[in-house]
């Protein structure tokens, strides 16, 4: 019973997500919005998931934190490719590089793989056993030395969400 409660919830939480979104309350966008809620929630399976809810508020904090640094770095890296591609010269310097991810649970390495890859001019091709991700990049020595300077801030916020 536990776990249809914990259904349930989940599905109606994301109908009303969905609903938030679109801000169409018609019958039809509610039942479609029904739908994907159960889709949704029949892929993540949510079995008793439980919320600290002592830690709510700071995780909330370090995820919109979080999404600030993202959509900055996004908006950075786009304007870097952008010139590179208007450069005639186009001056890259093209490399596969390693980033330990660092991370304690699979979701917090899977969301650094994901937003590594929404990065324009960096794509994750592949992640190991250990964490690992092997990341190509336009240019391999500012990747590398971004890598350094965000990567104890990302490792933070997601320890503060997650962990």
């Amino acid at each position: 019973m536990g776990s249809q409660i914990s259904f349930i919830q989940m599905t109606f939480i994301l109908t009303v997500i969905y609903l938030a979104l679109t801000g169409n309350v018609q019958p039809v966008n509610i039942l479609i919005g029904f739908l994907i809620g159960i889709g949704i929630s029949i892929l993540v399976r949510p079995e008793g998931l439980e919320i600290a809810w002592k830690r709510f508020p700071l995780a909330m904090v370090s995820a919109l934190r979080y999404m600030g640094i993202l959509l900055l770095d996004m908006l950075k890296s786009g304007v870097q490719v952008g010139l590179v591609i208007l450069n005639p010269r186009l001056p890259i310097n093209p490399g596969i590089i390693m980033i330990e991810a660092d991370c304690q649970s699979e979701l917090s390495t899977a969301l650094t793989a994901h937003n590594l890859t929404l990065t324009p001019g960096e794509l994750v091709i592949e992640m190991d056993n250990r964490g690992a991700l092997f990341v190509h990049c336009l240019d391999e020595s500012q990747s590398e030395r971004y890598i350094r300077d965000v990567r104890e801030i990302r490792k933070n916020l997601l320890s503060k969400i997650f962990d």
